[in-house]
């Protein structure tokens, strides 16, 4: 299936300086977020804590919420609305089950007392240590250094170091942008939302790793061109894979971040993010890379 007439040919390489403006202004946009928030947003899995949803059978606000419960000794709650549910909210408290027992029943009784009996459901309750929240948060950025250690290994193997240099910047660069979107939005960073880091770096990698084979075919066969020729060339010829691959994944998660309710929202909002980034760097990131080691080579010699 064609949705790229044969033989386009649009400049990518061309507007690589554009790119990086773009790029630059992503990341420093997220870096300030989290330099104002002093880092990212962590859940109950990182932070530790108390995590209650609760539902109620009349409309109400967060405000209302937590004046019910400041007679309640939970610290500062953090109270927001989940999902799309106006009647239901996640209360977070910073302690554990070792700290408060029952925090479930103390936060039902003096809800009720100003919502009325029976109008107050606890739905869920999750409770974290903080040295658990730590060890969790350790093993999470962990596993994503080791996939990036392993896909510098393999793509060093199957094509050359500098084609593996590109990859592992476009994949820092996916999930800086993408931890920045969270920063800018407000939403936590939890264990589901590791593993959609990691499938980011799978899907932002398959995508680079067609662009480079197409790349290295290419040079093989035009190697009396440019290598600007050969990377414009190889990009468009991927085009049409590139938007009928990205175009159907995205059809998908944002089925499931309109739909999927709040339970998942946070992890199809980072796969959102993600894809879109992850297409744009396989094509503005990854490929002009390799143009920029070629130049860099080239004055060296």
């Amino acid at each position: 299936m064609q949705l790229i007439k044969p033989g386009i040919n649009i400049d990518f390489i061309g507007k690589r300086k554009f790119a990086l403006i773009i790029s630059l202004v992503l990341i420093l946009a997220g870096f300030a977020s989290l330099v104002r928030h002093g880092g990212p947003h962590y859940g109950i899995d990182f932070a530790g804590g108390t995590l209650v949803q609760v539902q109620f059978e009349r409309q109400t606000h967060a405000a209302e919420i937590n004046a019910a419960l400041a007679d309640v000794d939970l610290g500062v709650p953090v109270v927001q609305r989940f999902g799309e549910d106006t009647n239901e909210f996640l209360i977070r408290v910073e302690r554990s089950t070792g700290e408060l027992q029952g925090i479930s029943m103390l936060i039902t009784e003096s809800l009720e007392q100003s919502y009325g009996a029976g109008q107050v459901e606890v739905r869920r309750v999750e409770m974290v240590g903080p040295q658990v929240g730590k060890d969790l948060r350790n093993k999470g950025m962990w596993a994503i250094f080791y996939a990036m250690l392993g896909i510098l290994a393999y793509i060093s193997w199957r094509f050359e170091f500098r084609f593996a240099v590109g990859a592992i910047i476009a994949l820092v660069h996916d999930v800086v942008i993408t931890l920045g979107m969270f920063s800018l939005f407000a939403k936590e960073i939890d264990l589901p939302i590791i593993a959609a880091f990691l499938a980011i770096i799978g899907y932002s990698l398959n995508d680079t790793i067609i662009v480079y084979d197409r790349i290295r075919e290419n040079l093989g066969k035009h190697n009396k061109e440019s290598f600007t020729f050969i990377l414009n060339r190889s990009i468009n010829e991927t085009l049409s894979r590139t938007i009928i691959t990205s175009g159907t994944t995205l059809l998908v998660v944002l089925s499931l971040f309109v739909l999927g309710g709040g339970v998942i929202h946070n992890f199809a909002f980072a796969m959102l993010v993600g894809v879109l980034v992850g297409t744009y760097s396989s094509i503005f990131v990854a490929s002009p890379l390799l143009l920029l080691w070629q130049k860099k080579t080239a004055k060296a010699a």
